[in-house]
C-alpha cells in the first residue's frame, strides 16, 4: 500500500495554491484548477514525475508545518479516506516527521529517490551506497558447530500482541474506523445498538481484548519454556489518537503479563512510542526523539531481563531501544536491535544526505558479535523487521545482511515479528547463486496474537541447549470466532510444526528430533515449494493460519519463494502490483499498490497515503478543496 496517488494529490494542491497567489496580481487567468489537479495527479504515475512532485512537496512544507498539516488532513477528509477525526488525529501525530524530513529533503539526491522508491513505489531502487562497513576478517577454524545431540530447551516466541484496553465486548466490529470493537458512535457502535457484536475474545477486524492476552499467557506457561522472546508492537492500532499516556499504559499491562513467563527479552516495534514509527537519530534535534519510550522500555526490560537471567550487562549496553545480555550461563548472547532505524515508514531516515550507519548502531552490533565470536558465544539476533522485509530501505538491508554474513557462523538464528504473518527467511553468501551450499543464516518470522492476519498465534521452539540452534518449532493457535459462542477459554492447539510439515517432504526427510533446522534444510523446503504446488500452497495457507487466503499461484509462488531467500531486501523481488486509476476521458492508468496481505505498516500516515493511491473518482472533491483554497487566499 503506498502512497502515488497522496503525492500527486498533494503537489497538485501546492501548486494550485501557488497559481491562486499569482492570479491575485492577474485577474485575467482563469485557470481550471481541477483539470490541473487531475493532470498533474495522473501525470505521477510515473517514476520520471516522483522527484518533480517531490519539489512541490518542498513547496508545501515551505508553506508552513501547519499549512502542510491543514492540506494534508483535508485532502484526507474530502477524498473520505477515513472519519474526519482520524484524518485529522493521524496528520496532527505524524505530521512533524513528515514536515522535518521534507523541508530538509534535496531533490535528485540519493535520498529523494529512495523516498520515490519506497513510499511511492513509482521507482526502482538506486543502487546500493558505497560504504566502508569495517568488519573484522573471518577467524580460521569458525564454523556452524555441530548438534550436541542434547535434550533440547523450549522457547516460546511472541509477537504483535496489539492489546486493545478499550475494546468492548458487544460493541460493533464492522465499523468506519480503522480498528472497531469500540463504541466510537454510540448511537451505531455500542452494544445492542449493532448487528456485528464483538465477542468476548475478539474479531479480525479489531484488535484484541486483554483477557485473550491473559489466556495467551496461560496456554504459554503450561507448556513451561526455558524463556521467551517478544518481538515487538504492544499499542492499539488507534495510531490517529495514540499518546504518552496510553502507549505507558500498555508496556506497564503487557510486560507484566509477559513477567509470569519468567526469562523474557524483547525488541522494539515500530507502534512501540507515540506518534507511531517516529524514532530520530543523527542530525535530527533531540527533542523529536522519544525518550520517555527509551527510559519506560528500558525499565520494563531489565525488570524481564533479570528473572532468572544474568542482566550484569544490560544496564551498560541499553541504548535507544537495543541491548545486548548474556544468557544461559554466558553460553549465549542475545543481541535485541532497534530495526526502525531502516524503517521505510520511520520518515527521519530520509536525512539528507542518509546516514550510512543510523545511531552507530551497525558499528555497535559487529563490536557484540565479535566479541562474542573471540569468547565462544552463540549469538540470537532478535528485533521487529525481518532484515530482509520489503519494509526495510535497502541500504541498511544490506548492511545487516553483510553482517550476519560474516558472523553467521555464530549467530546460531535470527527472530522477528512485524508482518503479522508465519514465515522464515534465508541469508545468503551469494545472491546470484542461491543454494543450499550459499544459505548462511535463517531468521524466524512469528505471527501475531492480534487476529487481523489470522488466527492469534505463538511459537516455540526447540533449541540445542549446547548450540542454540533451532531444532524445530511448533506453531499454536486459537480459534476466537468458535470460542466467542460459547461460555469457555479459548483452546490453544498445536497448528503444525516445522519438521512434520517440511522435513517430512524432504529427499531425505529431516525427522530426527536432534537434528538442526540449518539455513541449508530452509533452502531445501523452498526447492520443495518451486517443485510442489500443493506444498506451497499448504505454506502459504499457513502464513496467516488458514484466514482469508488467496490463490498465489505462478508469478505470485516465484514471487513468495524469491521473498523467503531474500536475506538482503534488495534481492527479495518484490513487485510493484498494479491498480487501475480511470482517467478523466475513460481510459485507465496503472498505479502501483501492494496485494492487501496483512502488516503492520497498514497504520496511521501509510495508511492515509496507501488509500489515497486506491482512491478513484476524487477530481471532484479535490476540486472542491482548491475552490475552498482559493477563496481563502482571496479573502
Amino acid at each position: 500500500m503506498k502512497s502515488t496517488f497522496f503525492v500527486a494529490a498533494l503537489a497538485a494542491v501546492v501548486q494550485a495554491e501557488s497559481s491562486v497567489v499569482q492570479a491575485e496580481s492577474n485577474e485575467t487567468e482563469k485557470p481550471n484548477w481541477a483539470e490541473k489537479i487531475w493532470n498533474d495527479a495522473t501525470a505521477a504515475i510515473t517514476c520520471a514525475a516522483c522527484e518533480g512532485l517531490l519539489g512541490t512537496l518542498k513547496g508545501a512544507a515551505g508553506l508552513g508545518q501547519h499549512a502542510l498539516e491543514n492540506i494534508l488532513a483535508d485532502v484526507c477528509k474530502l477524498a473520505k479516506i477515513e472519519d474526519d477525526d482520524v484524518c485529522e488525529g493521524i496528520i496532527a501525530e505524524q505530521g512533524t516527521s513528515a514536515y522535518y524530513v521534507l523541508t530538509h529533503l534535496d531533490v535528485g539526491s540519493h535520498t529523494s529517490k529512495t523516498f520515490c522508491a519506497s513510499i511511492t513505489s513509482l521507482c526502482e531502487y538506486p543502487d546500493i551506497r558505497p560504504y566502508n562497513l569495517t568488519l573484522p576478517p573471518r577467524r580460521p577454524g569458525t564454523k556452524r558447530p555441530e548438534p550436541s545431540g542434547q535434550k533440547p530447551i523450549r522457547v516460546a516466541h511472541i509477537s504483535d500482541t496489539h492489546v486493545d484496553q478499550h475494546y468492548e465486548v458487544g460493541a460493533n466490529y464492522f465499523c468506519s474506523k480503522p480498528i472497531c470493537c469500540r463504541s466510537w458512535d454510540p448511537e451505531v457502535d455500542a452494544p445492542g445498538n449493532t448487528s456485528y457484536p464483538a465477542g468476548p475474545w475478539g474479531n479480525e477486524q479489531c484488535d484484541p481484548p486483554l483477557r485473550l492476552e491473559d489466556s495467551m499467557v496461560k496456554a504459554i506457561a503450561a507448556l513451561d519454556p526455558d524463556l521467551t522472546l517478544y518481538t515487538g508492537d504492544i499499542p492499539a492500532h488507534d495510531v490517529w489518537q495514540a499518546n504518552q499516556t496510553e502507549v505507558l499504559l500498555n508496556f506497564e499491562s503487557t510486560y507484566d503479563n509477559l513477567g509470569k513467563l519468567g526469562l523474557v527479552y524483547g525488541a522494539l516495534g515500530n507502534h512501540d512510542t507515540a506518534p507511531i514509527n517516529a524514532f530520530p537519530f543523527g542530525k535530527v534535534p533531540k527533542s523529536h526523539a522519544p525518550q520517555w519510550a527509551y527510559d519506560a522500555i528500558e525499565r520494563e526490560w531489565s525488570e524481564l531481563v533479570q528473572n532468572g537471567g544474568d542482566a550484569s550487562d544490560f544496564a551498560s549496553s541499553y541504548h535507544e531501544g537495543s541491548y545486548a545480555v548474556n544468557s544461559q550461563g554466558g553460553k549465549l548472547r542475545i543481541i535485541s536491535y532497534n530495526s526502525i532505524y531502516y524503517y521505510k515508514y520511520d520518515f527521519y531516515a530520509f536525512q539528507e544526505p542518509m546516514e550510512h550507519d543510523p545511531n552507530h548502531q551497525f558499528a555497535w552490533l559487529i563490536k557484540e558479535l565479535d566479541a562474542a565470536e573471540k569468547a565462544g558465544q552463540r549469538v540470537w539476533l532478535i528485533s521487529h523487521i525481518p532484515s530482509g522485509h520489503n519494509d526495510m530501505l535497502h541500504d541498511y538491508s544490506h548492511s545487516l545482511d553483510l553482517i550476519v554474513n560474516r558472523y553467521a557462523a555464530t549467530i546460531a538464528a535470527l527472530f522477528f515479528g512485524h508482518t503479522h504473518t508465519d514465515l522464515f527467511q534465508v541469508s545468503y553468501t551469494n545472491y546470484t547463486t542461491r543454494s543450499a551450499d550459499t544459505a548462511s543464516a535463517i531468521g524466524y518470522v512469528a505471527g501475531s496474537m492480534t487476529p487481523d492476519a489470522g488466527s492469534p498465534t505463538f511459537r516455540i521452539y526447540d533449541v540445542d541447549p549446547s548450540t542454540f540452534a533451532v531444532l524445530d518449532y511448533t506453531v499454536y493457535t486459537a480459534n476466537i470466532n468458535s470460542t466467542n459462542s460459547t461460555d469457555h477459554e479459548p483452546a490453544w492447539t498445536k497448528y503444525y510444526s516445522a519438521k512434520e510439515a517440511y522435513g517430512a517432504q524432504l529427499s531425505p526427510p529431516v525427522t530426527d528430533p536432534k537434528a538442526e533446522l540449518t539455513p541449508a534444510f530452509w533452502h531445501h523446503v523452498t526447492e520443495r515449494f518451486e517443485s510442489d504446488a500443493a506444498l506451497f500452497q499448504k505454506w502459504w495457507a499457513r502464513t496467516t493460519r488458514d484466514y482469508n487466503v488467496t490463490e498465489c499461484v505462478d508469478s505470485c509462488q516465484e514471487e513468495q519463494i524469491c521473498a523467503l531467500r531474500g536475506g538482503d531486501a534488495q534481492f527479495n523481488c518484490a513487485s510493484k502490483p498494479a491498480l487501475s486509476l480511470p482517467k478523466r476521458d475513460g481510459a485507465v492508468v496503472q498505479v502501483a499498490a501492494k496485494p492487501p496481505r496483512p502488516v503492520c505498516e497498514d497504520g496511521g500516515l501509510p495508511r492515509v497515503l496507501s488509500m489515497l493511491v486506491r482512491k478513484t473518482g476524487g477530481a471532484g472533491q479535490l476540486d472542491q478543496l482548491l475552490q475552498e483554497k482559493a477563496a481563502a487566499y482571496k479573502a
